[in-house]
This record gives structure tokens, C-alpha cells and sequence, in this order.
């Protein structure tokens, strides 16, 4: 008998956990569909687009639950940077940097007169993004941002925004919104650019009166210097460089935070060894990456920081940095 009550009670239990569920997933769906009205609404107010074509649009667009499981798992926030640098720093993305650079040095002498960024900046960004253009991106952009904008709660209203500055990109370039294919967060071309970024800073380097990410060098070579400079790259040389600590002291120094903001006297003063070369009202950031067997600590200046406005990852600036001086030894040697 006791066992008959326990089996009704759990019976019971188990409907209301799953009455409880589909309520909650009737929830969610209603909040989607509530802010997926809402965002077209937006759009034919704002931006005069047609309700009609918009709704069929967007009806289109496929939700990808891949992507938000690679969105809730990114190698920045998972992997120590051992691991990391790994995936960038093989001898066939240094080796086609060099080649990248052999042909299109015109180009890249161009951009870095123009806009002060080093090629070999220019170069390892496209090498750490796409390799030299050889992966863009296999997922459609629509489907991207709609799965992000609308499925991906915790940046939702920053996905609906590149949403928004995707329909009208491809309405300025005339792109038709159901083509364009890119990565799992809508970043676009052999530059790597979100809608918003394409927007503001991709430029037209070859004169044919479009910006195109995917094929012209030069609009991508230049795009790339012209998001950099707008960042704030400064002409100084200094980007990272090693060093050394002593004592405990210095741990009070790491953080989060990627902007430097410590000077080089704070350093000092904490057990850091500082270049004799710098003056010590230097602003610095001390970083300290893992390493298999061991930790090594770097400095680095403001034109790191400029690196990290394209992926805010300290350990993203750093492959970058590292590919780009490795490109340009190989290029040197190249040429010698």
C-alpha cells in the first residue's frame, strides 16, 4: 500500500516538474517571438524597410544550435596559452604570412604609410582570423545573428544590434542578406569584421566604389589599418616585450582589466624588472601567460591594447603579436 501511495505521489510530482517545463518553454518561445515583432517593427520605422519582405527574410533564417554552443565555449576562455598559441603558431601560418606579404607588398606598403600600422600586423591579423582567407566562415550571417539575437539570452541585445547594422550593411553594399557567410558570431570577409565594424571602418582600398571583405586585398588590407588607426595605434614601436618578476608582490598587479594603466616605476617597485631604456612614467600592463612547464610574465603597452579592440583577448593579441614578428623574420630572410 505504501508503495502503491509513493508511486501515485511521484506520478504526481513528475507531471507538475512537467507541466512546470512546458510552461517555461512556452515562456521562452512567447518572449522570442514578442522581441522578434518587436525588432521588425523597429526596422520599418526606423530604417523604412518593408514589413513584408523583412518578415519573409528573416522567416528564412535557420536556427543553428552549433553556434551557440561554440558561442557558450570560446578557446580565449577555455584554453591556457600553451594551448592557444599552438593554433596559430605553426610553420604554415608563419610561412603564409610570408607568402601573403611576397605578394601584396605594394598593397601593404600603402596601408602602413597611410595608416602607421606595421604589415606585419596587417598580415598576422588575417593569418589568426582566416588564414590568409582560406576559412571565412561556413555559417550564413542571417542565421548566425538570428540564432544569437534571438536564442542566445545573454548577448541577445547585442546580436540584435549587429543584426540591425547587418540588414542595412547589405543594403548599402547591395548584398543580398541571404548570401553572406561568415563565422559562428557574424563576423564577415578574410578580416573578420561584425556588421557594426564593417560599417564604421571597412574602406574601399581599390577604387571600385565597394568594400569588399571577402576578395580585394586591398579594401581588406586597408580595412584592417584603418580599424587599427581609428582604434589608436600610436607610431610607437612598443607593443610587448618579456620579462621578469621577483618576490609576491607583483601578483597584486594582474587583473582582468586589459588597458595599461600601471606605470613602470609601480612595476619596478613590485618586483618587475623594467626595460633601463623607458622612462618609468611608462603606462604598462603586467600579463602572465601559462606555459606548459612553466609562467611567464610580459609587459605590454598601449598599441596591445589596440590589438585586443579587434578581440578583447589578451591571449588573442598575443598570437597576433607573435605570428606577425615570426612573418616578418621569415620575410627578411626571404629576402635576403
Amino acid at each position: 500500500m505504501q508503495h502503491k501511495k509513493l508511486t501515485v505521489l511521484l506520478g504526481i510530482i513528475g507531471l507538475i516538474i512537467g507541466f512546470t517545463s512546458l510552461n517555461a518553454c512556452a515562456t521562452k518561445h512567447i518572449e522570442a517571438t514578442n522581441t522578434y515583432h518587436s525588432f521588425i517593427e523597429k526596422m520599418v520605422t526606423k530604417h523604412q524597410f518593408n514589413r513584408d519582405e523583412l518578415t519573409a527574410l528573416l522567416n528564412d533564417a535557420k536556427l543553428q544550435p552549433s553556434i551557440i554552443k561554440a558561442m557558450s565555449s570560446p578557446a580565449e576562455k577555455r584554453l591556457e596559452w600553451h594551448s592557444y598559441r599552438k593554433i596559430f603558431l605553426k610553420p604554415d601560418r608563419i610561412n603564409g604570412g610570408v607568402k601573403f606579404w611576397q605578394e601584396h607588398r605594394d598593397l601593404l606598403q600603402q596601408a602602413s604609410e597611410k595608416y602607421g600600422v606595421p604589415a606585419e600586423i596587417i598580415i598576422a591579423i588575417i593569418g589568426v582570423e582566416t588564414r590568409y582567407g582560406g576559412n571565412t566562415g561556413s555559417y550564413k550571417v542571417l542565421d548566425a545573428l538570428m540564432t544569437l539575437g534571438f536564442h542566445f539570452p545573454k548577448r541577445a541585445q547585442f546580436f540584435k544590434r549587429e543584426l540591425e547594422q547587418f540588414l542595412l550593411l547589405c543594403r548599402e553594399e547591395g548584398l543580398n542578406p541571404r548570401e553572406p557567410k561568415g563565422s559562428y558570431a557574424g563576423a564577415m570577409g578574410q578580416a573578420q569584421f561584425i556588421a557594426s565594424s564593417y560599417r564604421a571602418y571597412a574602406v574601399d582600398g581599390d577604387g571600385d566604389n565597394k568594400r569588399d571583405l571577402w576578395t580585394s586585398h586591398a579594401d581588406i588590407i586597408h580595412s584592417i589599418a584603418n580599424y587599427f588607426a581609428r582604434h589608436g595605434w600610436s607610431n610607437s614601436p612598443l607593443i610587448t616585450q618579456q620579462t621578469a618578476v621577483s618576490g609576491d608582490a607583483y601578483k597584486t598587479l594582474l587583473s582582468s582589466s586589459l588597458k595599461p594603466v600601471d606605470s613602470l616605476q609601480t612595476l619596478k617597485n613590485n618586483g618587475v624588472s623594467t626595460p633601463p631604456e623607458l622612462a618609468l612614467d611608462t603606462t604598462v600592463k603586467l600579463l602572465e601567460l601559462q606555459q606548459s612547464d612553466h609562467v611567464e610574465h610580459w609587459l605590454s603597452f598601449h598599441n596591445f591594447y589596440v590589438i585586443t579592440r579587434y578581440n578583447h583577448s589578451h591571449l588573442y593579441a598575443m598570437a597576433v603579436y607573435q605570428l606577425s614578428q615570426e612573418i616578418k623574420h621569415g620575410a627578411q630572410l626571404a629576402a635576403d
